[in-house]
C-alpha cells in the first residue's frame, strides 16, 4: 500500500545475495505505481560481497537501466571506500569515528582503467537524457560538469529511465551519507 503514496524509494540489495525474490516483487510493484528509485548495494564488507555481480543481477533480473554512481574500493574485509564517478574522486572512510568522516585520496592505481570505463558509461547514460550534454559528450566528455551530470541523472531517475546504483555498508556507516545525499539530489522532492 505504501508504494501508492511514495514519491521515491531506495531499493536495498545485499552485496552477497543480489536480487532476491522479495526484491523482485517489490521492484515490480514500484514499476506498477511508477515510483522512481535509487539502488543501494549494502553489506559490501561481508564475505562473498560482489558489487558488479549485483549490478548485473539488477540489469538482468529486474530489467532496470542500472547505472553505477560509485565503484567500491575493495570488497569483503578489504572494503574501505568508494570512487565517486560523478566527482571522479576516491573516498576512504575513517574507522576511528565509525564511518562518520572520510578522506579524499587519489584513485588507486589498479582501479584507474576500471573507473574510467564506468565513468564513461555514466557520462554516456547522462548524455542520453540531455541534448546539450550529448553534444558535449561527443566533443569532449571531460567538459561535462558535475552539476550537469547530476541534473541529467535526476531527470532520468524521476522519469524512471535510469536507476542510479550506489554501495556501502550500513552497519559500519560506510556510504550511508552519500546515499542520503543522492536521495535529495535525484529523487522527487
Amino acid at each position: 500500500r505504501s508504494l501508492r503514496v511514495l514519491d521515491g524509494t531506495v531499493a536495498l540489495f545485499c552485496a552477497v545475495s543480489g536480487v532476491e525474490p522479495q526484491s523482485e516483487t517489490v521492484w515490480r510493484q514500484a514499476d506498477r505505481y511508477k515510483v522512481p528509485r535509487i539502488a543501494f548495494v549494502n553489506k559490501m564488507d561481508r564475505s562473498g560481497a560482489d558489487f558488479f555481480h549485483v549490478l548485473n543481477d539488477i540489469k538482468e533480473k529486474l530489467g532496470a537501466r542500472a547505472v553505477p554512481l560509485q565503484v567500491p574500493i575493495g570488497a569483503e574485509e578489504t572494503f574501505k571506500g568508494i570512487v565517486d564517478l560523478i566527482s571522479n574522486e576516491a573516498r576512504i572512510w575513517n574507522e576511528d569515528d565509525q564511518g562518520m568522516t572520510y578522506q579524499i585520496i587519489p584513485i588507486p592505481e589498479d582501479m584507474i582503467s576500471l573507473v574510467a570505463d564506468y565513468r564513461m558509461q555514466l557520462l554516456e547514460a547522462a548524455a542520453e537524457y540531455d541534448d546539450g550534454l550529448m553534444e558535449k559528450f561527443f566533443e569532449n566528455p571531460d567538459s561535462i560538469s558535475e552539476d550537469e551530470i547530476r541534473c541529467a541523472i535526476r531527470k532520468a531517475t524521476v522519469n524512471m529511465s535510469m536507476t542510479p546504483v550506489m554501495c556501502g555498508s550500513a552497519f559500519k556507516n560506510k556510504g550511508v551519507q552519500a546515499m542520503l545525499d543522492s536521495v535529495c539530489a535525484f529523487l522527487p522532492s
